[in-house]
């Protein structure tokens, strides 16, 4: 199997499917020319896997294509239109796809017109790509580089450059420079900059928006490079609700990069995380973090437990490691304390240090609430209705009244098991 040189000078030899280069073969023999193209392209010429193969299949008719697709699996004609033909095999999936012009015609990301033409050349069909790491594509079964458009030359150099006009004509891709610059450790071409800052992302659904937020914050790489692609393009301008922390961006990117290998090794689940990345990237938005979200999201377990995190974070006061009472009480408004004690993790230590805790407050924290068993739920009220039911106590107004005061008294460390708890609830109705 061919390899190919990576950037660092290594040789790489990518994993690709013997199915796939005997169909790349069979198309040869027929007379046309197949190309692995866009992300795959780019993440091999870095040195890493990607199984996500995509096909762009040059002087072959659609017509001619799908008799040599159908004799390995089933075919989807679903995307014909758009010169898109989907390939199902057992245990692998490929998409084949045909050069294209696209025209904008109408508002949003459904407002184009596809133009299917198997005689385009590369680089006339490379035109549509956005960014010029995107627009490279490897023949098989060679894997001979095409680059018609500096692409190699831009990774090298960790720069995002925009391949050509058709890029202001889908304004999602202001937003996928953002998450690219993290994602890749890159930065904006100034002649990107300048046409970004031309393009507005009205026409765009809160659904893409969030994608694209959701990229830059949870897939690997460095999110304050996101964070200065945002600055750079003046897309706080467009989410003024977005706040430097205490008047610093570069702080802000700090607690973005910091919050990156927190958020890998937390073992939380997806929302869990979800919830701690957006959480760090409006750590210095507390009061305007809720019309952020409203903006971009319809996610209800972000919108609420978003905005309340920030508000124990930014109220926290450094104290509270010696008070378990209070540090009780903050983990049943937050359902735990694991997301506030990470949250504090990727805060610089002077933030945190006026008081006696000083810098190793995040670790004092840490320790505490783990101790106190809080990190990953609230406690849980050692008296409940079916224990007052038996004591002659009917579900009502009264119950809910012993249950909240022997909670109260649970967090004060003053009754600490079931027993206890039924025995305070006799006193008080004997």
């Amino acid at each position: 199997m061919a390899k190919i040189q990576t950037l660092s000078g290594e040789w790489f030899e990518p994993d690709l499917p013997g199915r796939l280069l005997k169909i790349a073969g069979d198309i040869r023999e027929a007379g046309g020319r197949a190309f692995l193209v866009g992300g795959w392209v780019r993440d091999a010429l870095l040195g890493k896997s990607c199984r996500d193969y995509d096909v762009e299949v040059y002087d072959m008719a659609q017509d001619a294509l799908v008799p040599i697709l159908s004799k390995y699996g089933r075919t989807n004609l679903v995307g014909k239109a758009f010169g898109v033909i989907h390939l199902a095999m057992k245990g692998l999936s490929l998409d084949f796809s045909f050069p294209r012009t696209e025209s904008k015609v109408g508002y949003g990301h459904r407002g184009f017109v596809v133009h299917t033409d198997e005689k385009l050349s590369f680089k006339e069909a490379a035109l549509r790509r956005d960014f010029t790491i995107n627009a490279m594509g490897m023949e098989l079964p060679e894997l001979t580089l095409c680059d018609p458009y500096g692409g190699i030359d831009d990774l090298k150099t960790h720069t995002l450059r925009h391949v050509g006009p058709a890029f202001a004509e889908d304004s999602l891709r202001i937003l996928r420079g953002v998450q690219f610059a993290s994602r890749f450790g890159c930065t904006l071409a100034p002649s990107t900059v300048e046409l970004c800052r031309t393009l507005s992302l009205d026409d765009l659904s809160v659904e893409r928006l969030f994608e694209e937020f959701k990229k830059w914050l949870l897939k690997p790489g460095k999110p304050s490079l996101g964070l200065k692609a945002f600055l750079d393009i003046k897309l706080d301008e467009y989410f003024p609700e977005i706040h430097p922390f205490k008047n610093s961006w570069e702080t802000l990117g700090t607690i973005l990069d910091n919050m990156a290998p927190l958020r890998d090794s937390s073992g939380l689940p997806e929302a869990r995380v979800m919830e701690f990345a957006f959480a760090a990237l409006l750590c210095g938005s507390a009061e305007t973090a809720l019309k952020f979200l409203e903006r971009i999201t319809n996610e209800t377990h972000l919108l609420k437990v978003v905005p309340l995190l920030l508000k124990a974070y930014q109220e926290l006061d450094t104290a509270i490691v010696n008070d378990a009472p209070s540090l009780r009480r903050l983990a049943v408004k937050l359902d735990g304390l694991k997301l506030l004690c990470l949250l504090v993790r990727c805060t610089p230590g002077e933030f945190f240090a006026d008081s006696a805790e000083g810098e190793n407050f995040a670790e004092k924290l840490w320790n505490a609430a783990s101790e106190l068993n809080l990190m990953d739920a609230a406690p849980r009220p050692y008296l409940m209705g079916k224990m007052l039911m038996d004591m002659g106590v009917k579900p009502g107004k009264q119950m809910g009244e012993i249950i909240k005061k022997s909670f109260e008294l649970q967090l004060d460390d003053k009754i600490n098991n079931a027993e206890e708890a039924v025995a305070w609830a006799k006193s008080c109705l004997s």
